[in-house]
């Protein structure tokens, strides 16, 4: 393969009516990927890695084509974990700070995702040294790429308190894509994504993160914060109610009362007299 910079295969905004998804991952995405990664890694057996990922590969649905692609990739790149992530982090391109510049194109990144999610948590796969550092670096570089909401969420589940900390240290981070994975990564019950039961049980720990980017200037952020909130509010509805009415008191920006018009939408549908005073209240209705 003649090298070249890294890049992903073009693709629209979004994907025609009737197309399905999978097509993302298909023999193009493949051997591009396998050129990004002989971009950073020279010795990385190119050919054999994309004849071992497109075997089998027709009958599998989106999800099953990423796990098929991040076991080749296992198999294709050193055996040292730490090693591997870096030279997946090295193939990716430039980082994104643009909302919604790549589209459908970002799905591309899809394998890398399960592949920091598998093997990031393993000492085994990183002769027996703790691979975290490594793999919370490579989730923010992914999350500027793609998204790593879904996989953040298996070091929530397992290392929530070391997860959580370094989530911290993301909330200021210049990139609104990193910001946005602190809220959207810990969400309770993202949808397509691992439910952290804990955070179910008990949303304390999230809402430092909330209150935190409450005002981000991105909607993009602020939207996610919404969500998170309305994720709570399906199982600790009054514990929402009370941060949103907290809020508007201490005097809300339009910006945050838009938000918190979206946390309470469930319940507001729903009747609730609760969340109807609230929403009221943030349209600037009240008497």
């Amino acid at each position: 393969m003649q090298l070249r910079p890294p890049t992903v295969p073009l693709a629209p905004n979004a994907i025609q009516k009737g197309t399905p998804l999978k097509l993302l991952l298909n023999q193009d995405s493949i051997e591009c990927l396998a050129q990004n990664i002989l971009y950073a890694h020279k010795a990385f057996p190119a050919d054999e890695f994309c004849k071992h990922a497109l075997s089998n590969l027709e009958p599998l649905e989106l999800m099953q084509r990423a796990q098929h692609i991040a076991n080749s990739l296992r198999q294709f790149l050193p055996a040292n974990y730490t090693q591997a992530v870096s030279i997946l982090i090295e193939s990716f391109t430039p980082a994104e700070a643009d909302v919604g510049s790549l589209g459908v194109a970002g799905f591309f990144y899809l394998p890398h995702s399960v592949f920091i999610a598998d093997y990031g948590l393993d000492p085994s796969y990183n002769h027996g040294e703790d691979p975290f550092n490594v793999s919370t670096q490579a989730l923010r570089e992914l999350t500027m790429r793609f998204t790593a909401e879904f996989a953040i969420r298996p070091f929530l589940i397992h290392q929530p308190e070391r997860t959580l900390a370094q989530v911290g240290k993301w909330l200021s981070d210049p990139n609104p894509h990193v910001r946005r994975l602190c809220s959207e990564g810990t969400r309770p019950k993202l949808p397509w994504g691992k439910r952290i039961q804990s955070f179910v049980v008990n949303p304390q720990p999230t809402l430092p993160i909330l209150e935190h980017l409450k005002d981000d200037n991105e909607l993009y952020v602020r939207r996610s914060v919404a969500n998170h909130l309305g994720d709570i509010a399906k199982d600790h509805p009054e514990l929402v109610f009370s941060i949103c009415e907290r809020w508007l008191q201490a005097g809300a920006s339009t910006d945050l009362k838009w938000l918190i018009r979206h946390a309470v939408r469930y319940h507001a549908k729903k009747g609730n007299a609760r969340a109807l005073e609230i929403r009221t209240k943030a349209s600037g209705k009240a008497n």
